[in-house]
Order: structure tokens, then C-alpha cells, then sequence
């Protein structure tokens, strides 16, 4: 059995946006929408630069929900182009433009052209988390253990840090 949550999202074409498809899923399984580059000619981006990528669209994501800005795997795979910042986040009460950030991680220069996708956007729900301080948390196995902590046999802090 299948169930979906739909989301309606309205979706603004700007004036950087004029020629480009309206974003859409590619297929019925599509989890997301391509995002492509509204650049107005090529833009080349070094090994090793980051660049922020127009869009050309606005959304109006609906309350509840958030956009999901993702890397796309074919850039990631065969040019090492990644997004710093992914998911990058599009409120609900956001109303400009979407930017992607690209960073080329390969060791040739990208060559963005208008129209190349560059990143795909999902819209997902979200839940809302009420924060309550307290004088101290309740224990765990875990505890303050992070960076790579699970999985690992325990160490006595004096080995993990080098020293005898």
C-alpha cells in the first residue's frame, strides 16, 4: 500500500527564469525536482571554488513543509561537484529566489551552461520540536561520546589521543 503526503507548492518564474523549464518531477518514482542554472552564459567554476548558482524560480513551499536542496548525483560522481551546505533549507515563509551553492571538488574546471541541472530540490514535511531547558539530561550508553564514537571498541581517553 502506498501513501503519499502531497505538498501544493506555488511557483514564481523570475525574470532570470524566462526559457526554463518549470520545475517538475521527471518521473512518477521522482523523490525531487531538477534545479536548473539561469545563468546567463557559462560560468566556470575552478577546482576548488565555490560559486552561487541562480535559479531563476521562487517557491512558496507550504507551511509544514520544507524544501531540500540536494546535491545531484551524476555532478557529485563524474565532475566531484558538491553542495557545501546540503540539504540546504527553503522555509516555508522564504519568498526569493532559490541559489544553489556549487563546489567543484575534480580536478578540472565545470563548465555550468544555462539550463544544466545542478542540484535537485525535495520538498518534505517537517516536525516542529518545542525546546524545554532543563538542570541535566537523563544518561545514556552513549553519552557525550561524538565524532565518530559508536562503533568503535572503547578507548581510554589516553590512548585516542596519542599519549601514554
Amino acid at each position: 500500500m502506498t501513501t503519499s503526503l502531497a505538498a501544493r507548492v506555488r511557483v514564481l518564474r523570475l525574470p532570470g527564469g524566462e526559457g526554463l523549464a518549470v520545475p517538475r518531477p521527471a518521473t512518477p518514482g521522482s523523490a525531487g525536482v531538477d534545479l536548473a542554472a539561469a545563468v546567463e552564459g557559462d560560468v566556470i567554476v575552478a577546482p576548488g571554488e565555490r560559486v552561487l548558482v541562480p535559479t531563476g524560480f521562487a517557491f512558496a513551499i507550504p507551511e509544514g513543509f520544507e524544501g531540500q536542496v540536494r546535491p545531484r548525483s551524476g555532478l557529485a560522481l563524474n565532475h566531484g561537484t558538491i553542495l557545501p551546505n546540503a540539504p540546504g533549507t527553503i522555509d516555508s515563509d522564504y519568498r526569493g529566489e532559490v541559489k544553489v551553492i556549487l563546489m567543484n571538488l575534480g580536478r578540472e574546471p565545470l563548465v555550468v551552461k544555462r539550463g544544466d541541472r545542478v542540484a535537485q530540490m525535495v520538498v518534505a514535511p517537517l516536525s516542529r520540536a518545542v525546546f524545554e531547558e532543563v538542570e541535566e539530561l537523563d544518561s545514556t550508553d552513549r553519552g557525550a561520546g561524538g565524532f565518530g564514537h559508536t562503533g568503535r571498541a572503547a578507548v581510554a581517553p589516553s590512548k585516542r589521543s596519542g599519549s601514554s
